[in-house]
Protein backbone atom coordinates (compact mmCIF):
# COMPACT_ATOMS: atom_id res chain seq x y z
CA UNK A 1 0.00 0.00 0.00
CA UNK A 2 3.03 2.63 0.75
CA UNK A 3 3.98 1.91 -2.63
CA UNK A 4 0.62 2.29 -4.40
CA UNK A 5 0.00 5.55 -2.88
CA UNK A 6 2.68 7.15 -5.60
CA UNK A 7 0.89 6.04 -8.75
CA UNK A 8 0.03 8.89 -10.61
CA UNK A 9 1.17 11.64 -7.87
CA UNK A 10 2.35 15.07 -9.44
CA UNK A 11 5.97 16.14 -9.03
CA UNK A 12 4.56 19.09 -7.17
CA UNK A 13 1.27 20.91 -6.56
CA UNK A 14 -0.51 24.45 -5.84
CA UNK A 15 -1.95 23.28 -2.55
CA UNK A 16 -1.37 20.28 0.00
CA UNK A 17 -4.01 20.05 1.95
CA UNK A 18 -2.92 17.76 5.46
CA UNK A 19 -6.47 15.73 6.57
CA UNK A 20 -10.07 15.02 4.90
CA UNK A 21 -12.17 16.35 7.87
CA UNK A 22 -15.10 18.69 6.33
CA UNK A 23 -12.73 21.45 6.77
CA UNK A 24 -10.30 20.21 4.69
CA UNK A 25 -12.45 18.56 1.95
CA UNK A 26 -14.65 22.02 1.29
CA UNK A 27 -11.60 23.63 1.00
CA UNK A 28 -10.04 21.57 -1.41
CA UNK A 29 -13.28 21.36 -3.68
CA UNK A 30 -13.07 25.11 -3.62
CA UNK A 31 -9.47 25.29 -4.41
CA UNK A 32 -10.20 22.88 -7.16
CA UNK A 33 -12.86 24.85 -8.63
CA UNK A 34 -10.30 28.29 -8.79
CA UNK A 35 -8.13 25.80 -11.23
CA UNK A 36 -5.52 24.98 -8.55
CA UNK A 37 -3.78 22.01 -8.38
CA UNK A 38 -4.69 20.45 -4.83
CA UNK A 39 -3.60 17.20 -3.03
CA UNK A 40 -5.20 15.60 -0.18
CA UNK A 41 -3.62 13.45 1.89
CA UNK A 42 -5.10 11.28 5.06
CA UNK A 43 -3.62 8.89 7.02
CA UNK A 44 -6.87 6.79 7.59
CA UNK A 45 -8.54 4.60 4.88
CA UNK A 46 -11.65 6.42 4.86
CA UNK A 47 -12.66 10.20 4.30
CA UNK A 48 -14.18 12.92 6.70
CA UNK A 49 -11.95 12.96 9.64
CA UNK A 50 -14.64 12.85 12.89
CA UNK A 51 -17.69 12.84 10.16
CA UNK A 52 -16.92 9.19 9.06
CA UNK A 53 -18.48 5.82 9.39
CA UNK A 54 -17.60 2.17 9.52
CA UNK A 55 -19.47 -1.31 8.96
CA UNK A 56 -19.46 -4.56 10.92
CA UNK A 57 -20.95 -7.70 10.27
CA UNK A 58 -24.91 -8.15 10.15
CA UNK A 59 -24.95 -5.58 7.37
CA UNK A 60 -24.69 -2.72 9.96
CA UNK A 61 -23.36 0.63 9.22
CA UNK A 62 -22.35 3.35 12.34
CA UNK A 63 -22.00 6.58 11.85
CA UNK A 64 -19.38 8.59 13.79
CA UNK A 65 -20.15 11.53 15.89
CA UNK A 66 -23.33 13.09 16.38
CA UNK A 67 -26.04 13.37 13.68
CA UNK A 68 -27.26 16.59 13.54
CA UNK A 69 -26.21 20.37 12.28
CA UNK A 70 -28.08 23.46 11.29
CA UNK A 71 -30.28 24.31 7.89
CA UNK A 72 -27.15 26.39 7.45
CA UNK A 73 -25.65 23.03 5.94
CA UNK A 74 -27.88 22.79 3.14
CA UNK A 75 -26.42 26.06 1.95
CA UNK A 76 -23.16 25.74 2.31
CA UNK A 77 -22.85 22.46 0.64
CA UNK A 78 -25.19 24.01 -2.14
CA UNK A 79 -23.28 26.83 -3.04
CA UNK A 80 -19.58 25.24 -1.88
CA UNK A 81 -20.20 21.56 -3.20
CA UNK A 82 -23.18 20.54 -5.49
CA UNK A 83 -27.03 20.41 -5.81
CA UNK A 84 -26.93 16.90 -4.81
CA UNK A 85 -25.39 16.86 -1.76
CA UNK A 86 -27.71 19.20 -0.68
CA UNK A 87 -30.62 17.67 -1.60
CA UNK A 88 -29.91 15.05 0.26
CA UNK A 89 -30.02 16.80 3.99
CA UNK A 90 -33.17 16.40 5.98
CA UNK A 91 -34.64 17.82 8.65
CA UNK A 92 -35.45 16.08 12.35
CA UNK A 93 -37.99 16.89 13.77
CA UNK A 94 -38.21 14.99 17.00
CA UNK A 95 -35.58 16.28 19.22
CA UNK A 96 -36.14 14.57 23.37
CA UNK A 97 -34.99 15.83 26.60
CA UNK A 98 -35.42 13.56 29.84
CA UNK A 99 -33.91 14.46 33.02
CA UNK A 100 -35.17 15.36 36.14
CA UNK A 101 -35.69 19.07 35.83
CA UNK A 102 -37.92 18.42 32.26
CA UNK A 103 -39.09 15.47 29.71
CA UNK A 104 -40.61 16.56 26.86
CA UNK A 105 -40.05 16.63 23.25
CA UNK A 106 -39.50 19.54 20.38
CA UNK A 107 -38.68 20.64 16.86
CA UNK A 108 -35.79 22.52 18.32
CA UNK A 109 -36.22 26.02 16.52
CA UNK A 110 -37.22 29.38 17.73
CA UNK A 111 -40.54 29.10 17.28
CA UNK A 112 -41.28 25.66 19.55
CA UNK A 113 -38.58 26.99 21.95
CA UNK A 114 -40.32 30.59 22.78
CA UNK A 115 -43.80 28.48 23.53
CA UNK A 116 -41.64 26.04 25.56
CA UNK A 117 -40.15 28.74 27.49
CA UNK A 118 -43.39 30.70 28.04
CA UNK A 119 -45.76 27.44 28.69
CA UNK A 120 -43.45 24.95 30.69
CA UNK A 121 -41.07 28.01 32.39
CA UNK A 122 -43.14 30.59 32.86
CA UNK A 123 -40.76 33.04 31.00
CA UNK A 124 -42.03 36.59 29.87
CA UNK A 125 -42.22 36.31 25.74
CA UNK A 126 -40.13 40.15 26.21
CA UNK A 127 -37.21 38.32 28.08
CA UNK A 128 -37.19 35.34 25.31
CA UNK A 129 -37.43 37.41 22.60
CA UNK A 130 -34.45 39.62 23.75
CA UNK A 131 -32.44 37.00 25.06
CA UNK A 132 -32.61 35.47 20.70
CA UNK A 133 -32.10 38.80 19.50
CA UNK A 134 -28.84 39.08 22.03
CA UNK A 135 -27.58 35.65 20.74
CA UNK A 136 -28.47 36.18 17.45
CA UNK A 137 -26.22 39.41 16.90
CA UNK A 138 -23.16 37.55 18.10
CA UNK A 139 -20.79 37.80 15.51
CA UNK A 140 -17.58 35.64 14.53
CA UNK A 141 -15.25 38.73 14.67
CA UNK A 142 -16.59 39.88 17.93
CA UNK A 143 -14.40 40.28 21.33
CA UNK A 144 -17.38 39.11 23.85
CA UNK A 145 -16.04 38.88 27.53
CA UNK A 146 -19.20 37.51 28.87
CA UNK A 147 -19.30 34.30 29.79
CA UNK A 148 -22.50 31.61 28.83
CA UNK A 149 -23.32 31.44 32.22
CA UNK A 150 -23.12 35.58 32.92
CA UNK A 151 -25.52 35.33 29.51
CA UNK A 152 -28.15 33.11 30.98
CA UNK A 153 -27.84 35.05 34.41
CA UNK A 154 -29.01 38.06 32.95
CA UNK A 155 -31.58 36.73 31.23
CA UNK A 156 -32.87 34.09 33.22
CA UNK A 157 -31.63 34.40 36.86
CA UNK A 158 -31.70 31.58 39.22
CA UNK A 159 -33.42 29.48 36.65
CA UNK A 160 -30.93 26.25 36.29
CA UNK A 161 -33.84 23.90 34.44
CA UNK A 162 -33.82 26.87 31.71
CA UNK A 163 -30.14 27.12 31.31
CA UNK A 164 -29.94 23.03 31.11
CA UNK A 165 -32.59 23.34 28.45
CA UNK A 166 -30.65 25.97 26.40
CA UNK A 167 -27.11 24.57 27.21
CA UNK A 168 -27.15 20.66 27.08
CA UNK A 169 -28.03 19.86 23.41
CA UNK A 170 -24.89 22.61 22.85
CA UNK A 171 -22.42 21.18 24.92
CA UNK A 172 -22.52 17.79 23.03
CA UNK A 173 -22.21 19.26 19.51
CA UNK A 174 -19.03 21.57 20.49
CA UNK A 175 -17.46 20.52 23.95
CA UNK A 176 -18.55 24.40 25.18
CA UNK A 177 -19.09 24.80 29.16
CA UNK A 178 -21.31 27.63 30.87
CA UNK A 179 -17.39 29.13 31.72
CA UNK A 180 -16.48 29.60 27.99
CA UNK A 181 -17.39 33.04 26.22
CA UNK A 182 -20.92 33.51 25.70
CA UNK A 183 -19.83 34.05 21.64
CA UNK A 184 -19.14 30.11 21.48
CA UNK A 185 -22.75 29.28 22.48
CA UNK A 186 -24.71 31.94 21.09
CA UNK A 187 -23.47 31.29 17.67
CA UNK A 188 -23.97 28.03 17.34
CA UNK A 189 -27.07 28.06 19.14
CA UNK A 190 -29.09 30.60 17.19
CA UNK A 191 -27.85 28.77 14.30
CA UNK A 192 -30.09 25.71 15.07
CA UNK A 193 -32.77 28.39 16.35
CA UNK A 194 -33.06 29.41 12.53
CA UNK A 195 -35.23 26.20 11.34
CA UNK A 196 -34.15 23.26 13.94
CA UNK A 197 -31.63 20.27 13.21
CA UNK A 198 -30.94 18.62 10.09
CA UNK A 199 -29.08 15.22 9.07
CA UNK A 200 -28.12 13.61 5.87
CA UNK A 201 -30.17 11.31 4.31
CA UNK A 202 -28.15 8.20 3.84
CA UNK A 203 -25.71 8.06 5.94
CA UNK A 204 -21.97 9.69 6.49
CA UNK A 205 -21.11 6.96 3.98
CA UNK A 206 -22.86 8.33 1.06
CA UNK A 207 -22.16 12.18 2.27
CA UNK A 208 -18.51 11.37 1.95
CA UNK A 209 -19.13 9.21 -1.50
CA UNK A 210 -20.78 12.17 -2.76
CA UNK A 211 -18.36 14.24 -1.66
CA UNK A 212 -15.20 11.81 -3.26
CA UNK A 213 -16.92 12.02 -6.16
CA UNK A 214 -17.19 15.81 -7.08
CA UNK A 215 -13.53 16.52 -5.44
CA UNK A 216 -12.48 14.10 -8.51
CA UNK A 217 -14.74 15.60 -10.91
CA UNK A 218 -12.78 18.97 -10.02
CA UNK A 219 -9.53 17.13 -10.58
CA UNK A 220 -8.27 16.72 -6.73
CA UNK A 221 -6.03 14.36 -5.85
CA UNK A 222 -6.92 12.32 -3.15
CA UNK A 223 -4.91 9.45 -1.34
CA UNK A 224 -5.21 7.89 1.64
CA UNK A 225 -3.17 6.08 4.19
CA UNK A 226 -0.62 8.82 3.88
CA UNK A 227 0.67 10.08 6.82
CA UNK A 228 2.87 13.48 6.23
CA UNK A 229 5.57 13.24 8.87
CA UNK A 230 6.66 16.81 8.42
CA UNK A 231 5.65 20.29 6.78
CA UNK A 232 8.88 21.87 4.58
CA UNK A 233 9.81 25.04 5.53
CA UNK A 234 12.39 27.31 4.35
CA UNK A 235 12.85 30.71 5.25
CA UNK A 236 10.18 31.29 6.49
CA UNK A 237 7.87 29.71 3.42
CA UNK A 238 6.07 26.42 2.62
CA UNK A 239 8.00 24.62 0.25
CA UNK A 240 6.04 21.46 0.43
CA UNK A 241 5.44 18.07 2.55
CA UNK A 242 7.24 15.06 3.71
CA UNK A 243 4.48 12.09 3.45
CA UNK A 244 5.45 8.28 3.66
CA UNK A 245 9.32 9.48 3.25
CA UNK A 246 8.52 11.37 -0.20
CA UNK A 247 9.16 15.01 -0.27
CA UNK A 248 6.22 16.56 -2.56
CA UNK A 249 6.52 20.29 -3.19
CA UNK A 250 3.95 22.66 -2.99
CA UNK A 251 3.49 26.35 -3.25
CA UNK A 252 0.61 26.36 0.11
CA UNK A 253 -0.19 23.78 2.82
CA UNK A 254 -3.28 23.56 4.65
CA UNK A 255 -3.52 21.04 7.72
CA UNK A 256 -7.00 19.64 8.67
CA UNK A 257 -5.03 18.28 12.01
CA UNK A 258 -5.12 19.53 15.23
CA UNK A 259 -3.68 22.99 16.03
CA UNK A 260 -0.75 22.46 17.95
CA UNK A 261 -0.29 18.86 16.00
CA UNK A 262 0.15 21.26 12.92
CA UNK A 263 2.37 23.38 14.78
CA UNK A 264 4.72 21.05 17.41
CA UNK A 265 5.03 18.29 15.16
CA UNK A 266 4.23 18.65 11.48
CA UNK A 267 5.88 22.09 11.30
CA UNK A 268 7.95 22.37 14.32
CA UNK A 269 8.09 25.25 17.17
CA UNK A 270 11.72 26.69 15.55
CA UNK A 271 10.07 28.00 12.43
CA UNK A 272 8.04 30.38 14.64
CA UNK A 273 8.42 33.54 16.77
CA UNK A 274 8.77 33.35 20.32
CA UNK A 275 6.38 35.02 21.26
CA UNK A 276 3.53 33.57 18.92
CA UNK A 277 4.95 29.84 20.46
CA UNK A 278 4.01 31.22 24.21
CA UNK A 279 0.29 32.18 22.53
CA UNK A 280 0.26 28.50 21.37
CA UNK A 281 1.00 27.05 24.67
CA UNK A 282 -1.50 29.26 26.28
CA UNK A 283 -4.06 27.32 23.77
CA UNK A 284 -6.20 24.58 25.78
CA UNK A 285 -7.34 21.48 24.14
CA UNK A 286 -11.34 21.17 24.44
CA UNK A 287 -12.34 17.51 25.76
CA UNK A 288 -13.04 14.38 23.62
CA UNK A 289 -16.00 11.98 24.07
CA UNK A 290 -17.02 8.13 24.06
CA UNK A 291 -19.22 6.88 22.00
CA UNK A 292 -21.23 3.09 21.92
CA UNK A 293 -22.43 1.93 18.50
CA UNK A 294 -25.37 -0.13 18.48
CA UNK A 295 -26.99 -2.34 15.79
CA UNK A 296 -30.27 -4.32 15.75
CA UNK A 297 -30.63 -7.43 14.35
CA UNK A 298 -32.25 -7.53 10.65
CA UNK A 299 -35.93 -8.06 10.84
CA UNK A 300 -36.26 -6.81 13.67
CA UNK A 301 -37.72 -3.16 14.51
CA UNK A 302 -37.46 -0.52 17.32
CA UNK A 303 -40.43 2.00 17.68
CA UNK A 304 -39.73 5.48 16.95
CA UNK A 305 -38.50 6.84 21.08
CA UNK A 306 -36.98 10.44 19.00
CA UNK A 307 -34.16 11.55 16.45
CA UNK A 308 -31.95 12.55 19.28
CA UNK A 309 -32.64 12.08 22.97
CA UNK A 310 -30.83 13.84 25.68
CA UNK A 311 -31.22 12.32 29.01
CA UNK A 312 -29.90 12.31 32.21
CA UNK A 313 -30.29 11.32 36.00
CA UNK A 314 -28.45 14.63 37.11
CA UNK A 315 -30.72 16.59 39.07
CA UNK A 316 -29.20 20.09 37.18
CA UNK A 317 -26.79 20.56 34.51
CA UNK A 318 -23.21 20.09 35.16
CA UNK A 319 -20.44 20.75 32.86
CA UNK A 320 -18.14 18.61 34.86
CA UNK A 321 -20.97 15.69 35.63
CA UNK A 322 -20.94 15.30 32.09
CA UNK A 323 -16.73 14.27 31.63
CA UNK A 324 -17.13 12.05 34.41
CA UNK A 325 -16.48 8.55 33.22
CA UNK A 326 -19.64 7.80 35.21
CA UNK A 327 -22.32 10.37 34.16
CA UNK A 328 -25.62 9.48 33.59
CA UNK A 329 -25.50 12.44 30.64
CA UNK A 330 -25.66 11.28 27.19
CA UNK A 331 -27.15 11.81 23.74
CA UNK A 332 -28.82 8.49 21.61
CA UNK A 333 -28.67 9.48 18.08
CA UNK A 334 -31.64 6.95 16.24
CA UNK A 335 -31.08 5.56 13.09
CA UNK A 336 -34.21 4.77 11.42
CA UNK A 337 -34.36 2.94 8.38
CA UNK A 338 -35.77 6.47 6.64
CA UNK A 339 -32.20 7.81 7.46
CA UNK A 340 -30.62 5.27 5.27
CA UNK A 341 -33.41 4.61 2.56
CA UNK A 342 -33.23 0.99 0.95
CA UNK A 343 -30.77 0.12 4.29
CA UNK A 344 -33.84 -1.51 6.33
CA UNK A 345 -31.84 -1.78 9.09
CA UNK A 346 -32.30 0.06 12.78
CA UNK A 347 -28.91 1.50 14.88
CA UNK A 348 -28.39 3.46 17.91
CA UNK A 349 -25.10 5.97 18.56
CA UNK A 350 -25.15 6.72 22.53
CA UNK A 351 -22.34 9.85 22.90
CA UNK A 352 -21.02 11.04 26.33
CA UNK A 353 -18.36 13.50 26.37
CA UNK A 354 -14.98 12.26 28.14
CA UNK A 355 -11.70 13.20 29.39
CA UNK A 356 -8.50 11.47 27.99
CA UNK A 357 -6.79 11.23 30.58
CA UNK A 358 -9.25 8.89 32.14
CA UNK A 359 -8.53 6.28 29.48
CA UNK A 360 -4.84 7.52 28.28
CA UNK A 361 -3.21 5.59 31.20
CA UNK A 362 -5.16 2.15 31.55
CA UNK A 363 -3.52 -1.45 31.35
CA UNK A 364 -4.99 -3.23 28.86
CA UNK A 365 -6.83 -5.24 31.18
CA UNK A 366 -8.16 -2.01 32.76
CA UNK A 367 -8.96 0.02 29.36
CA UNK A 368 -11.17 -3.44 27.93
CA UNK A 369 -12.83 -3.73 31.21
CA UNK A 370 -13.74 0.31 31.65
CA UNK A 371 -14.72 -0.01 28.05
CA UNK A 372 -17.33 -2.79 28.95
CA UNK A 373 -18.70 -1.26 31.80
CA UNK A 374 -19.51 1.82 29.17
CA UNK A 375 -21.53 -0.30 27.23
CA UNK A 376 -23.61 -1.92 30.14
CA UNK A 377 -24.45 1.42 31.49
CA UNK A 378 -25.23 2.61 28.16
CA UNK A 379 -27.56 -0.18 27.45
CA UNK A 380 -28.90 -0.19 30.83
CA UNK A 381 -30.32 3.97 30.07
CA UNK A 382 -30.94 2.82 26.58
CA UNK A 383 -33.60 -0.13 27.97
CA UNK A 384 -35.95 2.33 29.81
CA UNK A 385 -36.76 4.31 26.73
CA UNK A 386 -36.49 1.01 24.25
CA UNK A 387 -37.49 -2.06 26.07
CA UNK A 388 -36.67 -5.57 25.48
CA UNK A 389 -33.78 -3.95 23.57
CA UNK A 390 -31.18 -6.56 24.31
CA UNK A 391 -32.93 -9.21 22.66
CA UNK A 392 -32.92 -7.53 19.49
CA UNK A 393 -29.00 -5.93 19.44
CA UNK A 394 -26.45 -8.66 17.64
CA UNK A 395 -23.58 -5.48 17.58
CA UNK A 396 -22.65 -3.49 20.43
CA UNK A 397 -18.94 -1.95 20.35
CA UNK A 398 -17.59 1.26 22.07
CA UNK A 399 -14.89 4.38 21.27
CA UNK A 400 -12.99 6.24 23.68
CA UNK A 401 -10.85 9.47 23.78
CA UNK A 402 -7.86 6.81 22.89
CA UNK A 403 -9.89 5.49 20.21
CA UNK A 404 -10.35 9.27 18.57
CA UNK A 405 -6.70 9.83 18.86
CA UNK A 406 -5.46 6.71 17.10
CA UNK A 407 -7.59 7.44 14.42
CA UNK A 408 -7.41 11.83 13.96
CA UNK A 409 -3.93 11.64 15.42
CA UNK A 410 -5.55 14.37 17.61
CA UNK A 411 -3.68 15.47 20.46
CA UNK A 412 -5.68 14.23 23.94
CA UNK A 413 -8.13 12.39 20.92
CA UNK A 414 -10.09 15.81 21.16
CA UNK A 415 -13.49 15.93 19.36
CA UNK A 416 -13.83 19.23 19.59
CA UNK A 417 -10.74 21.02 19.08
CA UNK A 418 -9.27 23.56 21.12
CA UNK A 419 -11.14 26.47 23.59
CA UNK A 420 -11.69 30.02 22.28
CA UNK A 421 -7.83 30.88 21.96
CA UNK A 422 -7.10 28.38 19.14
CA UNK A 423 -8.85 30.14 17.03
CA UNK A 424 -6.08 33.29 17.04
CA UNK A 425 -3.60 30.86 16.64
CA UNK A 426 -5.14 29.01 13.70
CA UNK A 427 -5.89 32.81 12.05
CA UNK A 428 -2.08 33.73 12.51
CA UNK A 429 -0.38 30.71 10.94
CA UNK A 430 0.43 32.53 7.53
CA UNK A 431 1.69 35.34 9.18
CA UNK A 432 4.21 33.17 10.37
CA UNK A 433 5.18 31.22 8.03
CA UNK A 434 4.02 32.27 4.36
CA UNK A 435 1.79 29.61 3.01
CA UNK A 436 0.96 27.75 5.95
CA UNK A 437 -2.91 28.09 6.46
CA UNK A 438 -5.04 25.58 9.32
CA UNK A 439 -8.71 25.10 8.96
CA UNK A 440 -10.15 22.57 11.70
CA UNK A 441 -12.11 22.77 14.88
CA UNK A 442 -10.59 25.82 16.83
CA UNK A 443 -12.16 27.95 19.56
CA UNK A 444 -15.69 25.72 19.27
CA UNK A 445 -17.06 28.34 17.16
CA UNK A 446 -15.78 26.44 14.50
CA UNK A 447 -16.79 23.21 15.48
CA UNK A 448 -18.97 20.66 14.37
CA UNK A 449 -20.37 19.84 10.72
CA UNK A 450 -21.32 23.44 9.70
CA UNK A 451 -18.91 24.93 11.53
CA UNK A 452 -15.94 23.09 10.10
CA UNK A 453 -16.91 23.35 6.55
CA UNK A 454 -17.52 27.00 6.86
CA UNK A 455 -14.28 27.68 8.32
CA UNK A 456 -12.65 25.52 5.24
CA UNK A 457 -14.61 27.99 3.07
CA UNK A 458 -13.16 30.62 4.86
CA UNK A 459 -9.57 29.69 4.62
CA UNK A 460 -9.77 28.37 1.03
CA UNK A 461 -10.27 31.98 -0.01
CA UNK A 462 -7.08 32.98 1.32
CA UNK A 463 -5.23 30.14 0.09
CA UNK A 464 -6.11 31.03 -3.16
CA UNK A 465 -5.16 34.89 -2.54
CA UNK A 466 -2.03 33.53 -1.67
CA UNK A 467 -1.38 31.15 -4.09
CA UNK A 468 -2.74 33.37 -7.20
CA UNK A 469 -0.34 36.50 -5.62
CA UNK A 470 2.59 33.71 -6.56
CA UNK A 471 1.90 32.78 -9.60
CA UNK A 472 1.28 36.90 -10.37
CA UNK A 473 4.57 37.51 -9.27
CA UNK A 474 6.63 35.17 -11.42
CA UNK A 475 4.68 37.06 -14.46
CA UNK A 476 5.22 40.50 -13.30
CA UNK A 477 8.49 42.15 -14.98
CA UNK A 478 11.37 43.51 -12.53
CA UNK A 479 12.57 46.40 -12.56
CA UNK A 480 16.61 46.67 -12.21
Amino acid sequence: MAKDWLKGVKSAYDTVIIGSGLAGLTAANMLARFGHRVLVLEHHYNLGGLATWFKRKGGHIMDISLHGFPIGMIKTCRKYWSKEIADSIIRLRNIRFDNPQFAFGTTFDKEDFTNLMRERFGILKETIDEFFETVRAMNFYDDVKMTTRELFEKFFPGRTDVHRLLMEPITYANGSTLDDPAITYGIVFSNFMDKGVYTFQGGTNELIRKMKKELQKNGVDIRTHCLVEKVLVEDKQVTGVRVNGREIPAKAVLSNSNILNTIEKLTGEEHFSKEFIQEVRDVRLNDSSCQVYIGIKKGEKIDNVGDLLFTSQKEEFDSEELLDFHTTSRTFSFYYPEIRPGHNQYSIVASTNARFKDWAYLSEEEYQAKKDELIERTLEALERYVPGVRAKIDHVEASTPKTFKRYTTHPGGVSFGTKFEGLKVSRELPNQIAGLFHAGSVGIIMSGWLGAANYGVIVANEVDKFVSSLSKAKLEPVNV
